[in-house]
């Protein structure tokens, strides 16, 4: 009696184990699908153009440099 009940132990947990398995791979594949097509019908935005905003009057000099070369350090990378 005691052996039936190990089998059907290690049985679930091998079922168990092979279920989680399947739905973890099966959500990498259809995440990565995901992926893939939001990349391609993205819509290409041009964020280098939106540098040339004009800055509000109410900025000072100092804090219009330092807003400018922070984008300048961005846009870099």
């Amino acid at each position: 009696m005691d052996s039936n009940l190990i089998n059907e132990a290690i049985n679930l947990t091998l079922f168990g184990m092979g279920f989680v398995f399947v739905f973890l791979a099966l959500m990498v594949v259809v995440t990565t699908m995901m992926s893939l097509l939001v990349k391609r019908f993205q819509i290409n935005l041009n964020l280098a153009a939106t540098s040339n905003v004009e800055l509000s009057s109410d900025i000072d000099a100092k804090s219009e440099a330092i807003i400018k070369k922070a984008i300048k350090m961005h846009t870099k990378t």
